[in-house]
C-alpha cells in the first residue's frame, strides 16, 4: 500500500491592506480618471502610496504646486473633462490657489484633493502639527465652486463623486476636497470601489425666456453676437455657427472664446475687443446676443462698452448674469440655450415678425435701408479699419512675430500663453484655426501659466504639437518644470520672449506715470538657452527673421525644446477714446 506524498503547504504572501488613499484612487478611477497631477507632501503620502497600486492611473508630478495646478487646468480645458490634482497640507495646498483662481475664471474642472492634519488636530492650533492651518477650507471657499471634507474612510467615495459632479456641472470649475492624514493611511474595511456615479447638473433654459429672446433676435435690424469662453467649454461651436448664419449676424469672440467661430468666416469680427472701432460696432447693434461671457473687464474693453440696443445674455454662472449690463438674462448652458434658440427661430426665408423692433434710440441705430451695407460688408469694413489703425502705428515687429508663430504652428496645434505682450497681441490678432486650442491666463491674469499649462495640454492631446509662449519674467516662474518636461519627454516647444523685464508692466507704468520704476520692472535673467540645455532640453536663440523657421524646426522635433527671442515688443493703441 503506497501513500501519496503530502503536498507542501502553499505560501501566500500577506495582502497589502487597503487604505483610505486606495479608496480615493479607486473612486477617481471609477469616475473615469486616468491621469492625475500633483506633488507629494508628508500628510498626503497615503494618496501617493495608493498610486503605486493603481496601474491604470498615470501620475504626473510637477515641481511646484501652482504649476501642477496650471497643468491640470489646461488638461481639463483640452479634454473638457475633470483633472484631479493631489497636494499636501498647508503650504502645498495654499500654493495651488493662483492656479485654482485661473481655473475658476476659465471654467476649468480641476478637482483638487488635499490632505489635512490628523483628525485629532482639526480645529486649529491645538497640537501644533507641521503645515497646520486654523481653517484650511476657508482659504479655498472664495476661489473654488465648492469645498468638500472627509472625516471617515466610508465617506470618501461619495465625497469624491460629489466633488467630481460639482466640477463638471455647468459652469465647469475647480473644487476642493480635503482628507485628514490618518484617514488616508488607516486600513479600511470598505469594499473596492467598483462603480461610482456622478451626474453633472443639466442647465437647460426656461422656454418662455427662449421664446422672448427668439422674438427679439428675429425682429432685429442689426443683430450681433459676442461669443465667450462658455461656448468653448460647452462645445457649442456648431450651434453658434448655425445661429449666426440663420440670422446673418456678425460674431465677435472674446479672448476666452477664441476659436468658437471660424476666424475667416464672412461674418467673423474676430477678437478685436480692445479696439474702439470694434467696441463701437458692438454698441451699435440693436440686439446684442452675449453667449458664455460675463462682459467683464477685457470683454467690455475695460468697461468702456456702452450698448445702445437690447442685450440678451446666455450665461451658466448665475453670479455673472446681468452683473455688468442690464439684459434679458438666460441662465443656461451655452449649447442648450443656442440649440433652443435655433429651434424657435424661423427658417431662412420665413419672417413671422412683420413688426421690426423700434430703434433704441432712433438717432443712433440705423436700420438696414436700401443703401445700408450687408452684414458681411459691414464686417469687412470694420476689419479694414482695424488694419488701417495698426498700419499707422509702426508695429511691424510685433505683427511679423505673431505671424511667424502662426505660420510655424500646424493647424492642429494647441497653444498656451502667459501674461506677456505677445500674448496680449494674440488675444486680439491670433487665429487658433480650431476651437479649444488657445489657452491663456487672461481670466485671473497670474504669471507663469504658459509652460506648465502646455505640459498639461500635451498630456491631454499627445498627438498634437503644443506651443507655450512666455515673457522672460513669466518664464522665471516655471523654469523648474523644464525638469518635468524632460522627465516625461513631453513634446512642448517653449517660446520665451526676452525683453529684459516685465514688459507689459513697463508699458503700463510709462503710460500712467511717464516713467517706469526700473528696480521693479527690469530683471536680471539667466542665459535661457544654457539653462534649458542643462536640463537636457534642446534650445536655440533666434531673431525676428529666423523665428518662424526655428519654431517650426523645434515643433517638428520630438520631446521638449526652447526657443528664445530677444526682443522688446510694444502694445497697440486704440484709434480713439469713447465719447
Amino acid at each position: 500500500m503506497s501513500t501519496a506524498p503530502t503536498p507542501a503547504p502553499t505560501t501566500v504572501p500577506p495582502l497589502t491592506p487597503r487604505t483610505g488613499g486606495d479608496l480615493v484612487i479607486e473612486s477617481l478611477t471609477a469616475l473615469g480618471a486616468d491621469t492625475v497631477f500633483g506633488l507629494p507632501g508628508q500628510h498626503a503620502l497615503g494618496l501617493f502610496d495608493a498610486l503605486r497600486r493603481a496601474p491604470g492611473v498615470r501620475y504626473v508630478g510637477l515641481r511646484v504646486e501652482n504649476n501642477a495646478g496650471f497643468a491640470a487646468d489646461a488638461y481639463a480645458r483640452t479634454t473638457r473633462g475633470v483633472a484631479p490634482l493631489l497636494v499636501s497640507t498647508g503650504p502645498g495646498a495654499l500654493l495651488t490657489l493662483p492656479a485654482l483662481q485661473e481655473a475658476a475664471a476659465g471654467s476649468a474642472a480641476v478637482l483638487a484633493i488635499g490632505s489635512q492634519v490628523p483628525v485629532a488636530g482639526l480645529g486649529g492650533g491645538r497640537h501644533g502639527y507641521l503645515h497646520e492651518l486654523v481653517d484650511q477650507p476657508a482659504a479655498f471657499r472664495p476661489v473654488v465652486k465648492s469645498v468638500h471634507t472627509v472625516r471617515t474612510a466610508s465617506q470618501i467615495p461619495s465625497a469624491v463623486a460629489a466633488a467630481w459632479e460639482s466640477a463638471l456641472s455647468a459652469p465647469h470649475g475647480p473644487v476642493w476636497l480635503e482628507i485628514p492624514q490618518d484617514v488616508l493611511l488607516a486600513p479600511v474595511d470598505v469594499p473596492v470601489v467598483a462603480e461610482l456615479a456622478a451626474s453633472p447638473r443639466t442647465l437647460a433654459p426656461r422656454p418662455e425666456v427662449i421664446a422672448e429672446a427668439a422674438r427679439r433676435l428675429g425682429a432685429a435690424r442689426r443683430p450681433v453676437v459676442l461669443a465667450g469662453g462658455g461656448v468653448v467649454r460647452a462645445g457649442a461651436e456648431g450651434e453658434l455657427l448655425a445661429l449666426a448664419e440663420r440670422l446673418r449676424a456678425p460674431v465677435a469672440t472674446t479672448f476666452g472664446g477664441k476659436g468658437a467661430f471660424p476666424w475667416e468666416h464672412p461674418l467673423s469680427l474676430q477678437s478685436w475687443l480692445e479696439d474702439r472701432y470694434a467696441t463701437d460696432f458692438l454698441e451699435e447693434a440693436d440686439v446684442l446676443l452675449v453667449v458664455g461671457s460675463g462682459l467683464g473687464e477685457l470683454s467690455s474693453n475695460y468697461h468702456t462698452f456702452r450698448p445702445r440696443g437690447r442685450v440678451l445674455q446666455i450665461e451658466a454662472d448665475l453670479g455673472k448674469l446681468e452683473s455688468n449690463h442690464a439684459a434679458l438674462g438666460i441662465h443656461a448652458d451655452a449649447r442648450a440655450a443656442l440649440a433652443a434658440l435655433l429651434a424657435e427661430l424661423p427658417e431662412p426665408g420665413q419672417d413671422p415678425w412683420p413688426e421690426r423692433l423700434p430703434e433704441q434710440p432712433p438717432q443712433r441705430l440705423q436700420g438696414p435701408g436700401p443703401d445700408a451695407p450687408s452684414p458681411e460688408a459691414a464686417v469687412a469694413a470694420l476689419l479694414e479699419r482695424v488694419r488701417g489703425r495698426l498700419d499707422g502705428q509702426r508695429l511691424d515687429l510685433e505683427r511679423e512675430a505673431l505671424a511667424a508663430v502662426r505660420a510655424a504652428l500646424p493647424d492642429t496645434a494647441v497653444s498656451c500663453w502667459d501674461m506677456t505682450i505677445l500674448a496680449y497681441w494674440a488675444w486680439s490678432a491670433f487665429d487658433p484655426r480650431r476651437s479649444n486650442a488657445f489657452h491663456s491666463a487672461q481670466g485671473a491674469g497670474g504669471l507663469g501659466y504658459g509652460f506648465p499649462a502646455a505640459l498639461g495640454a500635451a498630456l491631454a492631446a499627445p498627438d498634437r504639437p503644443v506651443l507655450a509662449v512666455s515673457g522672460d519674467g513669466g518664464a522665471m516662474y516655471s523654469l523648474a518644470e523644464l525638469a518635468t518636461a524632460r522627465q516625461y519627454d513631453l513634446p512642448v516647444t517653449w517660446l520665451i520672449v526676452d525683453d529684459g523685464g516685465y514688459g507689459i508692466l513697463r508699458e503700463y507704468m510709462t503710460d500712467a506715470f511717464g516713467a517706469t520704476a526700473a528696480e521693479a520692472t527690469e530683471l536680471t535673467r539667466p542665459d535661457f538657452v544654457a539653462l534649458a540645455e542643462s536640463f537636457g532640453v534642446p534650445a536655440v536663440r533666434t531673431d525676428p527673421e529666423r523665428l518662424g523657421a526655428d519654431l517650426a524646426a523645434a515643433l517638428a522635433a520630438p520631446g521638449p525644446s526652447v526657443v528664445v527671442l530677444p526682443a522688446r515688443l510694444r502694445m497697440f493703441a486704440p484709434t480713439h477714446l469713447p465719447d
